[in-house]
Order: structure tokens, then C-alpha cells, then sequence
């Protein structure tokens, strides 16, 4: 089966995705055997011997495992991080390097006024209201404080201008130098080997270790190892003398669990995340008697295009440059359908109802802000750059008179900074779509960001869910978590997420 024959049946299954009720409650709890009390420790589950003994053990080296361990360090604590994958930083290494940030010194110097009660407006929005209120609440007020630690505490370099970022009424994105979200994770990796911190990878978490009260105190762990030529593995334990923080992501990859959770979300549809964004680290803490909430709640990425495979480059130059400065068309009609600026479900969701793979569009201009990443996507044949809108219009096969049309009409919208078609924001300079080349490529959503997970309180403990009380022993932290972001998460609002209860976990983690 080829591409084109995989998006004709992904439009298909997905014609129902547009409703606002693509999932209702979000605690779909299909195939976990959960019972309404968790099981606790026996003699024979408790190991008579542990192989490593550590105050926090961190499970997960992106930005909220980073984040975490490097607090639970800087308070004292003994910290060890277990990672399952030959390589740090899973999903956040790939990640596009944007943060959301209100109230920081790029906006004050851009004359861009921001505010909590903003953010969190545009949070709802996006989330149709179910985010948690609290926690919503923490991440925004604490995002000036979390860009600060980065910039200014882990070395992290940022660009001087700010980026808007679709469902933002504000520009708030503060995009690291690389545009990479490797630009945050190399540098605290380096800060956890300054710290003395231990980092174990190819590391798998077979499952969390209860006492007879139910405290979680370690892990059963596999290492994967070579011995000669083969590969080998040996079961060790891993005692946690004060407590265990779970920071292992989201499931965007694991097609099995995903589709128990969204049935839609088959193998026809592809995903946006690292082979190792897996369900296994949820699983085990909903063993252990986490509530699970929103888990159904799957984000689709609206900017992810069908001619590469996963993340890819295609993202950045969508997010930075065509959607900001340019337009998206339904290749039938020749015509925009939808506000480039709005969130990720709102988006995704119009380019699903067109049945088409959508083209998106933007001028020399509008292609500046991606321009470091540009030759590649060309090379790749991912973006096509054209002397004229008309030879555009022949490759992608667009009805030229309409597609002309709508470039005037838009252009007239720029003009007026008015957009009286899709009330798209016109706050980032734009300009007139005029100057060739002109660039283009094709999107198709790809499975994203999982917005549910385990609950959590305001210290990064996590509920059970008999009585809603802290699990002692256990943390959790970024993509592992729920409720945050409760239908749709914004753009740039994960790696905000992630180190400010990163590191209210791991500070917390050290004093349990």
C-alpha cells in the first residue's frame, strides 16, 4: 500500500474526527484489568537484595526527567536516571524548541504585552475546558520563572525573537537558537553530568516495587547490555530510599494502546514521535493504582506532512513560516478553509473534513523564518520552491483562477491587517504573499501528543484512584501526566509543562 492509498483511507476513518465530542470523558480503561484497589507488596515481590540503592530514582531523560533529576540533585538528594532507549532525550530531542512564556524580557522588549489570565484563556480554549484549572494555572505563572532557569541556570540559548504559535492570541513562543528542542536537553544533560548525576540507558522499567503500605520504594529494571557479539540483558532492582519520579511521556507510538484509547488511531495513521513513546510507564503506574484521566484525549499535529516520515523537518518550516505568513489550501477547491493561526485540533480537524492532503504556502519572505532548515526540506523533496504562483498551482494541481483569486483576497486581509474570512491574527508582520520563490508543501495530521495520563497533584505526587490520595513514593511529571491541557494542547506549551513540574517534582522527590 502506498502513501496515497493510506490517506484515502485515513480521510475516510477520520470523517468523524471534526465534532467537538471526538471523546467524551477521557478515562477509557480498555484492556488494563484495573480493579477499584491496587495491590500491595507481598514477601515474594519485595526483593531480599537490591543491586542499586539512590534517594530519587528519575525514570525518562526528556525535559521533565532532566528537569527533575537535576532538582532532586541541586536539593540534596542522590538521584540516578533510567532510560530505556540507546540515546537521551526521546520525543524532546526532536521537539521543535518552542516555549511558551509569559511576561519574559523578549516580550517586554518586542512591546508585547502578556499576561497569566491570557495564556490560560487561550489554554481553555484550545483544551474546550477541560484542562485541570490548578495545574493549567502553575504552568503559566511559573513559565518566566522556568525560561529563566533555562537561559540562565542550564546555558540554554535562545533567539531574541518571539514567534506565534497557532491558538496563541499573543506571540509568546521563545524558540531556542537551533530551533531544536536538543538546543534545552544538551545542555541539561551537560548539567547532569556536572551534578554527578548517573544515567543509564538501555534501561527498561519492568515494575514499580510497593511495600506492604503501599509506598512505592524501587523498581525491577532489565539492562540491556552487549556480551561479545550478542545482545544480553540481566533483571536488577533498584531500591529508592525516598521516592521514584515517573517522567516516560506520552503514547503516541505504542499503535496498540492508542488505538484501545481511539480506535481511529490504527497503523494507517502515522505518528510524529521517537519508536520509544510507549505505554508500558503508564501501564505500570496505573498497576500501582493511579487514576488515569483524558487518556483518549490524542492529538493529532496539523503541521506534519505525508512526504517524510515521522517529526521531520516539514513542522518548522509550517509552524514558523507558512501558517504564520502564508495560507493553507484545499487542493480541490483551490481555496483556504480554515485560520492557519488556530490550535492544533481546530486545524487538523479542517484538513481531515477536506478528505485532501492540504498544500500550504508561503513567499521568500514569509520562508526567512525557517530558512536554516530550507535546503534540506528541498533536497528531501518535502518542500518544492516556484518562480510563480502559477507553475505552484500546476504541480499540486490546484485550480489556478480560484487559487489566484484567494492569494488576492488574502493579500487584501494583510493589507488591512483584517482577515474578515477566518479571523486569522495578523500581529507578526506579515506581509503580502508577492515575492518569489514561492514556497510549498503538503500536510496530513500525524499522531502527536497524548494529553492524558496519571493524575497528579500540585507537588507532582501522583492519585491514586480509590481515594484520590498521593501514592507515596511516586512522581510524575510532563507527557506521563493529565489533565494539564484537557482536550488540545497548545503549541509550545509542552516544554513549558514539562520543566515547571519537572522541577516541582524532583524538588519534592527529595524531601519525601
Amino acid at each position: 500500500m502506498n502513501d496515497e492509498q493510506k490517506n484515502k483511507i485515513s480521510r475516510r476513518n477520520f470523517l468523524k474526527f471534526t465534532g467537538a465530542t471526538t471523546a467524551t470523558t477521557g478515562l477509557a480503561l480498555t484492556g488494563l484489568g484495573l480493579s477499584s484497589a491496587h495491590a500491595v507488596a507481598t514477601e515474594t515481590s519485595i526483593p531480599k537484595k537490591w543491586d542499586y540503592n539512590h534517594d530519587v530514582v528519575v525514570v525518562g531523560t526528556g525535559f521533565a526527567g532532566l528537569s527533575a533529576a537535576i532538582e532532586a540533585k541541586n536539593a540534596k538528594a542522590d538521584v540516578i536516571i533510567l532510560e530505556k532507549m540507546p540515546v537521551a532525550g526521546g520525543n524532546s530531542t526532536i521537539n521543535g524548541g518552542g516555549m511558551a512564556v509569559v511576561g519574559s524580557d523578549i516580550q517586554r522588549a518586542a512591546g508585547v504585552t502578556d499576561s497569566v489570565e491570557a495564556m490560560l484563556k487561550d489554554m481553555y480554549k484550545a483544551g474546550l475546558g477541560l484542562n485541570y484549572p490548578v495545574q493549567s494555572r502553575m504552568v503559566a505563572e511559573h513559565s518566566n520563572e522556568a525560561f529563566i532557569w533555562c537561559r540562565d541556570y542550564l546555558g540554554v540559548k535562545f533567539k531574541d525573537k518571539l514567534a506565534q504559535f497557532g491558538g496563541h492570541s499573543i506571540p509568546r513562543t521563545h524558540t531556542t537558537h537551533n530551533q531544536s528542542g536538543s538546543g534545552i536537553i544538551l545542555p541539561m544533560l551537560e548539567k547532569a553530568k556536572q551534578l554527578g548525576i548517573q544515567l543509564k540507558k538501555k534501561t527498561y522499567v519492568k515494575r514499580l516495587i510497593q511495600d506492604g503500605s503501599g509506598r512505592v520504594i524501587g523498581l525491577e529494571i532489565i539492562e540491556k547490555y552487549k556480551k561479545g557479539k550478542e545482545d544480553s540483558k540481566k533483571t536488577k532492582f533498584v531500591r529508592a530510599n525516598k521516592a521514584v519520579v515517573m517522567a516516560t511521556g506520552g503514547f503516541a507510538a505504542d499503535i496498540k494502546y492508542r488505538e484501545t484509547q481511539d480506535p481511529r488511531l490504527t497503523d494507517e495513521i502515522s505518528t510524529t514521535n521517537h519508536s520509544g513513546a510507549t505505554a508500558e510507564g503508564l501501564k505500570e503506574m496505573l498497576r500501582v493504582g493511579a487514576n488515569p484521566v483524558q487518556l483518549s484525549w490524542i492529538q493529532l499535529g496539523p503541521w506534519a506532512s505525508p512526504d517524510e516520515k515521522g517529526f521531520g523537518l516539514a513542522p518548522i518550516f509550517a509552524a514558523y513560516s507558512a501558517f504564520t505568513h502564508g495560507v493553507m489550501i484545499n487542493p480541490q477547491t483551490g481555496e483556504r478553509f480554515v485560520d492557519e493561526l488556530a490550535d492544533r485540533k481546530v486545524r487538523a480537524d479542517a484538513i481531515i473534513k477536506t478528505e485532501n492532503v492540504a498544500v500550504t504556502i508561503c513567499d521568500a519572505y514569509g520562508a526567512k523564518a525557517s530558512a536554516h532548515v530550507m535546503q534540506k526540506l528541498l533536497d528531501r523533496k518535502v518542500v518544492y520552491a516556484f518562480d510563480n504562483l502559477q507553475d505552484l498551482a500546476a504541480h499540486y494541481k490546484l485550480p489556478y483562477d480560484k487559487f489566484r483569486e484567494q492569494i488576492k483576497r488574502y493579500n487584501k486581509f494583510v493589507e488591512n491587517q483584517n482577515d474578515t474570512e477566518f479571523n486569522k491574527p495578523l500581529v507578526m508582520k506579515q506581509k503580502p504573499i508577492t515575492q518569489a520563490p514561492f514556497y510549498a508543501v503538503r500536510l496530513w495530521p500525524k499522531a502527536h501528543h497524548t494529553m492524558g495520563g496519571v493524575q497528579i497533584d500540585p507537588q507532582g505526587y501522583v492519585l491514586d484512584t480509590e481515594h484520590g490520595k498521593p501514592i507515596p513514593g511516586l512522581f510524575a511529571c510532563g507527557e506521563s501526566t493529565g489533565g494539564t491541557h484537557g482536550a488540545c494542547r497548545l503549541g509550545t506549551v509542552a516544554i513549558t509543562d514539562c520543566i515547571v513540574f519537572g522541577r516541582i517534582a524532583g524538588q519534592n522527590a527529595a524531601s519525601a
